[in-house]
């Protein structure tokens, strides 16, 4: 039985729970595509978690100490979070991705004692460990299957993990104040910042599922986002832990696979973020489009533009929502609301406003910023080292957005831009989604982002328009076709001055473009650059 104690919004209490009362049922599936899978149960969760768990006491992780997970989706990432609930040490997720000065001041801001991470990263994990003094500890995580031997000067995690016997370790957290982790913002416009992420966020994620996802018991949820980013661990990882309903993992999205994957397992419902909505509407339609088995798209950014297409060409529904790791939320039931908009804040749960520069309120249908507050509750944000930037994030008990919205007559909420992102060209304010959308069914462009370079005519505020490109595998763009389409399907403010066709489009670890990289790649003159003037 149960001990009594537990507190299942605590992760660690609750696997220990549901690993005595069911202990054989499907929590999880990593796929690996022709590598096979890994199949966790509850009983897997708790037996592996308690093992890293005795692991990190005896390297002289405790209560309070910061550890690294550097990996893509992979059990161990999991293992590694419930470990680190049980003993009450704090996960930081690494994007897999990092390297260089970005690794280096995610571990040193976060003072890691230890890194979890897997093989394929652990290259540039020793890029910057010279520069890293203060790890004590680094446990590494492979695939026998692949025939990747570790260096005996690390730990390897497998053998610990695989281990014949264990003992569960006493719940050392009861504390639901207590941090699990720390996620770092993007930090697309600067450092990233990492968020305090405290145990009670769990229960949190169960309430929005009663409210927003209300994930039934046949359901089998997929994602391809990484674990390391928010997104992921509150639509899937929590909810179908809480539930013990199956979810799917890929180690990184892929917008070609997508499909095949959620036909193999039976999916019901996948999560998007951003740009991977448009991606996947830009592949090449296929005859058998609509018939799959994923019934609800749980999306943060659909394009209006593709929203009623994407529908009905893949024959399902797209359930919008909004949020931030910092706090904020709002959703839009699926048939409610006018298509483009993000929803409206959780009833009874969370107040909205916008206002201007000087906290004002904004009329219906002008754009100013978001800022909202729990109605129950404290609005907090704890910025890792960073207490001034923390109070004025939620200053005057309201959490600052930085998102410039609108909001129509019936209270629905709309997307306009982030704020100090916007950008002008005579006169008009330019939506670049809008823009990206209409480039995106140019058949050769498999991805588009479009930033803002300072105007050539010198006006101040005022931008000219780049589009990168990202070709399909094999494919190669034609610069005039593209100029084509855009003089026949948008306005003349809104025709690009320049292409930039590069090989790959940087993106963060929530698949969105960073147009910071870009811009520097288009001063370089880094990948192929055409003018307007040259074809239009």
């Amino acid at each position: 039985m149960a001990q009594a104690h537990l507190n299942p919004v605590i992760a660690s209490h609750l696997v220990e729970i549901k690993a005595e009362e069911n202990p054989d049922t499907r929590v999880y599936v990593f796929e690996r595509g022709e590598h096979g899978e890994d199949v966790i149960t509850y009983r897997d969760l708790h037996e592996k978690a308690n093992r890293l768990a005795r692991l990190l006491l005896e390297k002289g992780i405790k209560t309070g100490d910061t550890f690294g997970v550097f990996m893509r989706n992979y059990p161990e990432f999991v293992y590694s979070l419930v470990a680190g609930t049980t003993i009450g040490a704090i996960m930081v997720p690494i994007d897999p991705r990092s390297r260089g000065d970005r690794l280096k001041y995610l571990l040193t801001n976060s003072g890691a004692k230890a890194v979890i991470v897997s093989i394929e990263c652990l290259e540039q994990l020793e890029e910057v460990l010279k520069d890293v003094p203060d790890l004590k500890f680094i446990a590494v995580a492979y695939q026998r299957d692949l025939g990747m031997p570790v260096s005996p000067k690390y730990h390897a995690l497998n053998e610990t993990l695989e281990k014949d016997t264990w003992e569960t370790v006493d719940q050392m957290i009861m504390d639901v104040r207590q941090p699990m982790e720390i996620i770092y913002t993007s930090g697309t416009t600067g450092d990233p910042k990492g968020v305090a992420i405290r145990n009670n966020r769990t229960g949190l994620f169960n309430i929005l599922n009663m409210i927003v996802w209300k994930y039934k018991k046949d359901d089998i949820l997929y994602n391809g986002l990484s674990l390391t980013h928010g997104n992921a661990q509150a639509v899937t990882l929590f909810p179908a832990l809480a539930l013990g309903i199956t979810a799917v993992f890929s180690p990184r999205f892929t917008k070609s696979r997508i499909w095949d994957i959620c036909r193999k397992y039976g999916c019901t419902s996948f999560s998007s973020l951003g740009g991977m909505l448009a991606g996947i509407y830009n592949e090449p339609e296929k005859p058998g489009d609509a018939d799959n088995p994923v019934k609800v798209v749980i999306s943060a950014g659909t394009p209006q533009p593709i929203w009623d297409p994407f529908e009905k060409r893949f024959n399902v529904k797209i359930l919008e929502w909004y949020g931030s790791v910092e706090g904020g939320f709002a959703y839009k039931p699926i048939g409610q609301g006018p298509v483009g908009s993000f929803g409206k804040p959780v009833p009874g749960v969370m107040e909205f406003k916008i206002v201007d520069d000087q906290d004002r309120d904004v009329p219906v249908g002008q754009t100013g910023e978001l800022i909202c507050r729990m109605m129950k509750g404290e609005t907090r944000v704890d910025y890792l080292g960073k207490p001034d930037d923390s109070e004025e994030k939620t200053r005057g008990g309201w959490l600052r957005t930085g998102d410039m919205v609108h909001r129509d007559s019936g209270g629905w909420y709309f997307f306009d831009f982030r704020k100090g992102t916007e950008l002008r060209r005579a006169g008009d304010f330019i939506q670049p989604e809008y823009v990206e959308t209409v480039i995106g069914k140019h058949p050769e462009v498999s991805e588009a982002c479009v930033f803002g370079i300072p105007a050539a005519s010198g006006a101040p505020g005022e931008s000219d328009l780049v589009a990168a490109l990202e070709p399909f595998d094999g494919k190669e763009i034609d610069p005039a076709s593209v100029y084509t389409l855009c003089k026949n399907d948008l306005e003349k403010n809104f025709i690009p001055s320049y292409l930039l066709v590069v090989g790959h489009i940087p993106k963060t670890i929530s698949e969105k473009a960073i147009p910071r990289q870009l811009k520097e790649m288009f001063e370089k003159g880094e990948g192929k650059i055409f003018k307007v003037e040259d074809f239009i």
